[in-house]
């Protein structure tokens, strides 16, 4: 039986970066090298290099960042990537001594390409990021037999079905019924589900503004790749900014990315490049709002007028906010770790505005389960994501009963056996059971101490106090965050403290996520104000009294 093989030096749990040596019959492929550290991979002081060939599947550090020490030592071991993503690499290694060159091989889209006998490769365009690819590997056994029929395995990289300012996404259309024997695929954002992009633009859009009209300048600490250029086309183009006296200020490795974008700006979407036509792509200071590269020396004045700077994530944001006159809003990605540099920011910056925002580049969970459902494969490998959220992934009972799951920590082997039928493992139990108990005027809820093992337990409990509102007929509860009391002023805090029951916005309930949900109110919609006030006010129930309800319904027909 022909061999097949996953072994993970690197899943993308944390700042691991992804790794993934696989193996199809004889022939060793890595796919990505984001290892920071490649020792794992060569060993000690080996001759040989690790896999037969490898395959980027995107520029973005978390999946390429070793391939240059990886290079260095095995010099002869081909590199294989998307054009786009040929040009974008050396964006990784800026603080080089000397300019790293373009040491991968570029390989076309949609077109297979044969590295070794039987063994072929073929990418498609994953969204995500320009350059992104989706890897077809294809392996034909040499012999006659049962075992000869060709071994399929495709793996998604990052991905994102959805359009995005600067990349089409993943066309779902050109992968469906493809029935691979195993699919690797990110799960970064686990089964959440989230707005569609175009709205979570709309609403950081509306945050920006809102701060620049408040006389706050806006600090963005991004990446090098990939959502900066993404934000910049977003304050370009977006109504909210269109003709506004305003300097957008871009900082650091940003900018180089930047002109590398300029650089393929024939691979770009046809719109964007129409965009270009009429007016610069990044780079303006004749059209408003302008957008300039920032001198090292102006970092301490940019803000003497309300501005937006754009900079490195892991840049000392001490150096744009010196002085406690400095009024700041600083907006973090939703994803990036606040261990990492929130801690920081608050050290650094005086009284600091900090928040974060969801701009998505991966798929939620529902695109996901799409993606899987329409390829059918046998073996469902999941990488790329937080412990917990794979293993909510492979938890999902209508994957689980289709589907052959893995979610592999690093350094474990994953044997992928193929055939008609595979004996399934026991789905892991991520429920809890507790008991409800009504005592007077309140109720309670008794969950087991183990609920705090999963790590998101400290995002719930963070305040100790939470939010219940129904969904159907379930009641679904959601920790309250610090940061969501202090960016409503205390206001929803000092509800709950004092029983507060005026007829505003913050007791509706319609009332959620600083926005009204309401189709009767002529604020729907609309972002606003806790303290805000309309005629179709309805208040909202307390639990007791819904539950008083529930157990009043008349169930006779």
């Amino acid at each position: 039986m022909t061999q097949l093989e996953c072994l993970p030096y690197g899943v993308g749990h944390a700042d691991e970066g992804v790794c993934l040596l696989v193996r199809m019959g004889p022939y060793r492929i890595l796919l990505d090298c984001g290892l920071r550290d490649i020792s794992s991979l060569i060993g000690q002081g080996a001759d040989a290099p690790p896999a037969d060939v490898v395959l980027c599947s995107h520029a973005h550090a978390d999946h390429a960042r070793g391939l240059l020490s990886l290079h260095q030592a095995f010099p002869e071991l081909p590199i294989y990537s998307s054009e786009v993503t040929t040009q974008l690499l050396p964006l990784n290694w800026t603080d080089e001594s000397e300019p790293v060159g373009m040491f991968s091989h570029a390989l076309p889209w949609r077109s297979p390409v044969e590295f070794q006998d039987g063994l072929t490769a073929e990418l498609f365009p994953a969204g995500h990021l320009p350059g992104a690819a989706v890897i077809l590997l294809t392996y034909i056994p040499p012999t006659t037999g049962p075992d000869s029929r060709a071994h399929t395995l495709l793996y998604t990289g990052d991905f994102f079905l959805s359009n995005s300012r600067l990349v089409e996404g993943l066309r779902l259309e050109e992968l469906r019924g493809l029935e691979p024997d195993v699919l690797i695929v990110e799960g970064s954002y686990g089964t959440a589900r989230y707005p569609h992009r175009r709205q979570q633009e709309n609403q950081l859009a509306e945050r920006i503004s809102g701060a620049i009209a408040q006389r706050q300048s806006v600090l963005l600490p991004l990446p090098t790749l990939g959502l900066g250029q993404e934000l910049l086309m977003l304050l370009r183009s977006h109504h909210l900014f269109t003709g506004r006296d305003l300097d957008i200020w871009v900082n650091g490795s940003i900018a180089a990315g930047c002109d590398a974008y300029l650089e393929l700006l024939p691979s770009l979407p046809g719109a964007v490049q129409n965009f270009a036509r009429h007016q610069p792509l990044f780079w303006d200071e004749r059209v408003r709002p302008r957008v300039r590269h920032l001198p090292v020396e102006q970092r301490a004045l940019v803000s003497q007028n309300p501005c937006i700077v754009l900079t490195d994530l892991t840049m000392n944001l001490s150096q744009f906010c010196q002085s406690e006159e400095d009024s700041w809003v600083i907006l973090l990605p939703q994803h990036v770790s606040q261990q990492e540099v929130g801690a920081e920011i608050e050290l650094s910056i005086p009284h600091p505005t900090l928040e974060t925002y969801l701009l998505a580049q991966h798929c939620d969970g529902p695109s996901t389960t799409q993606l899987i459902h329409n390829l059918r494969p046998q073996h469902v490998i999941f990488v790329h994501g937080a412990p917990n959220y794979l293993a909510d992934l492979t938890a999902l009972e209508e994957l689980h009963n289709r589907y052959h799951l893995h979610s592999p920590s690093a350094g474990s082997l994953v044997e992928l056996p193929i055939g008609e039928t595979f004996l399934q493992p026991a789905a892991p139990d991520n429920s809890y059971e507790g008991e409800l108990a009504e005592l007077g005027s309140v109720v309670t809820i008794t969950l087991p101490d183990s609920v705090m093992a999963d790590p998101r337990w400290r995002i719930l409990a963070d305040t100790g106090l939470v939010e219940a509102r129904w969904q159907g007929e379930e009641l679904v509860v959601r920790g309250l965050h610090q940061r969501e009391l202090l960016t409503q002023g205390g206001d929803r805090l000092s509800a709950w403290s004092d029983g507060m029951l005026k007829d505003c916005c913050l007791n509706c309930r319609h009332f959620r996520g600083q926005r009204c949900w309401n189709p009767k109110s002529p604020l729907f919609n609309f972002k606003v104000t806790p303290d805000g006030y309309c005629p179709v006010f309805e208040a909202v129930p307390s639990i007791e009294a819904s539950l008083e309800e529930t157990d009043n319904l008349d169930t006779t027909d």
